[in-house]
């Protein structure tokens, strides 16, 4: 290495010198961040072997996966796939899936596997356009699915007001991304609106509009971003902006939507690198060493740990690191929203409802049960008697404060509001999951708010210390939210740290220091 050093002539020098003083002053990285990125771009350019010196013994690994969800498993695999098979997966649960969540729902002889988290692929192929990594392991694993069509099943009486709602938000997206090309700063999603004259005032034009927005963001426009959710919709669904397709299928398959994530794994990993029933409490770091301790007093280390947890959890301090995250680290993970999108089933002896996939409940009061889905449909689980509704957001929130008797009367009552004149009996069986309360999970899905920046999410991404990574759906910029975008932050964030393994120097991915005004989106932001 002192022999490349030397080489490095004076030239060189002063243009990392200036690289440096100008990157530094204009975006507020730290300075030791920046010089050693500049170095690493010069000392990658002329091959410094890799210099490796990791303890291999039973709790030393190069690589703690911390969570078993998309991320985790696609880390895993990309390590592996890179040579690299010294790490771990530590997972809370006594499987893999993370929010891919399944549970066994109805009465004997009426039972089915029905999905509490994640139920959709959003986005599959349009012609020979990307497709999502999602839809493609469904292929290779078949996983049983059927198109759901979000528009074109619909039953309500007002749908000149419902496709006035659609075409709503279509423009909302396309402004959205208008704004983003020209270099505008954010607002609200409710000033999107506006800007666009979509004011609703009425019942069934809230319902209509929460339809559209609420039920994908599991938050409300005054909560969410405009370009945010711009881009999030158009990079998964719209093809001619780089999304995927319009497509929307519903898992039905009896082994579950996490099927596919373990059976992917299955094909790779071995029992020894995944440790199940296994809670984290602590997280220390060093810019040398991670060590993870568990709830049952054991404790791990490695030469890097990559945190793939949800937002919500690290927002609700259910970890504690050693040493604090630093203030640009903390300030990003609380900048950013997590949504929550409850499912509540319900299974009556026969089917009474609409003939569609989808219904809308309008009421005076925004989110009180508006959508509703049958699953007793040809092509879904036909004679089953399986009827649910979803809540977001707070009002996700609110029934979770309630006991599920409660929560279940007012679910009867909109049904008998829906269907006056039919006798409406007490469910077969009843369920919803508390998302938010779960210490696991502590959320849904992420959302993006107008007052978070894009250098606030280059700091949720960032690493510290080198050593301690992050990871998940919540760090991808162009899929917040999704299970793709959980799928290729795994694969992202486990190149990085192999590219570590594998260098003399590791750097990790940079951080913004200070924040002191916002900054315009530029198309080469999303390549």
């Amino acid at each position: 290495m002192s022999c490349l050093v030397a080489e490095v002539s004076s030239l060189s020098l002063t243009l990392i010198m200036y690289l440096f003083s100008a990157f530094s002053h204009s975006h507020h990285v730290d300075r030791q961040t920046v010089f050693v990125s500049v170095s690493r771009f010069y000392v990658r350019g002329i091959a410094v072997p890799a210099e490796q010196s990791h303890v291999t013994g039973t709790n030393d690994f190069q690589v703690l996966i911390l969570g078993g969800g998309v991320a985790g498993v696609m880390a895993a695999e990309t390590l592996h796939h890179r040579g690299i098979d010294n790490f771990k997966i530590i997972e809370a649960r006594s499987v893999l899936g993370g929010r891919m969540k399944n549970f066994l729902f109805g009465v004997p002889g009426r039972q089915y596997v029905l999905e509490l988290g994640a139920d959709w692929i959003h986005g599959t192929q349009a012609n020979n356009g990307p497709s999502n990594p999602i839809f493609d392991l469904a292929r290779k694993h078949n996983l049983s699915t059927q198109p759901n069509h979000y528009r074109g099943s619909m039953t309500i009486d007002y749908m000149q007001t419902f496709n006035d709602a659609v075409e709503n938000f279509a423009a909302l997206t396309v402004g959205g991304g208008e704004r983003i090309l020209r270099g505008l700063v954010d607002t609200t999603t409710r000033s999107g609106y506006s800007l666009l004259g979509a004011k609703p005032r009425t019942p069934h034009e809230i319902a209509s509009e929460y339809y559209q927005f609420d039920w994908e963001y599991a938050q409300t426009p005054e909560q969410s971003s405009w370009l945010a959710s711009s881009w999030a919709n158009n990079f998964t669904f719209n093809s001619g902006q780089g999304g995927f397709s319009t497509e929307n299928l519903l898992t039905i398959d009896q082994r579950g939507f996490a099927s596919i994530i373990q059976s992917e794994a299955a094909e790779f990993l071995s029992k020894e690198q995944v440790l199940f029933n296994a809670t984290v409490k602590t997280i220390k770091y060093s810019n040398d060493r991670v060590s993870v301790s568990l709830s049952d007093g054991s404790s791990l280390s490695a030469d890097y740990a990559l945190v793939t947890f949800s937002l919500g959890v690290l927002q609700h301090d259910g970890i504690s690191f050693e040493p604090a995250l630093p203030t640009w680290k903390s300030e990003a993970i609380h900048g950013m929203a997590m949504g929550t999108y409850t499912k509540i089933y319900l299974q009556f002896p026969e089917k009474f409802w609409f003939d569609t996939e989808f219904a809308l409940y309008a009421d005076h009061e925004r989110g009180w049960y508006p959508v509703w889905q049958s699953l007793d449909m040809d092509g879904f689980f036909s004679g089953s008697g399986i009827l649910f509704v979803t809540v977001t957001g707070d009002f996700s929130k609110r029934i979770e404060s309630l006991s599920d008797e409660a929560v279940k009367e007012e679910v009867l009552t909109v049904l008998r509001s829906m269907y006056p004149n039919a006798t409406i009996p007490e469910p077969d069986a009843f369920y919803f999951p508390r998302w938010l309360s779960d210490p696991l999970y502590r959320g849904s899905y992420s959302n993006w708010p107008s007052s978070f920046l894009k250098s606030h999410h280059t700091n949720l991404r960032a690493t510290v210390d080198r050593r301690l990574w992050f990871g998940g759906e919540a760090t991808s910029l162009k899929y917040f939210g999704y299970l793709h975008g959980a799928y290729y932050e795994g694969q992202k964030m486990a190149e990085e740290i192999a590219h570590c393994i594998e260098s003399a120097v590791c750097v990790g991915l940079p951080h913004v220091e200070e924040i002191s005004s916002s900054h315009p989106y530029i198309a080469s932001d999303f390549i």
